[in-house]
């Protein structure tokens, strides 16, 4: 019978620990986006549009 009081306090022990680490990295911001990551890859080939550049005055000088 008393293995049985040893073993219940052993798992409320881990089950504690078990909460800890959940509040912790939910805490931290693990979870806050868990959709983008598993799309990202479909667009990863996407071309990204830039403004042209504009050339300086001085860039503009014929030599």
């Amino acid at each position: 019978m008393s293995v049985i009081y040893l073993l219940i306090s052993i798992s409320i022990i881990v089950a504690i620990a078990f909460l800890y680490a959940f509040l912790r990295a939910v805490k931290t911001g693990q979870y806050d986006d868990d959709y983008t990551p598993s799309v990202r890859m479909l667009f990863d080939d996407e071309l990204i549009k830039s403004e042209p550049k504009t050339k300086t005055k001085e860039e503009q000088k014929p030599i």
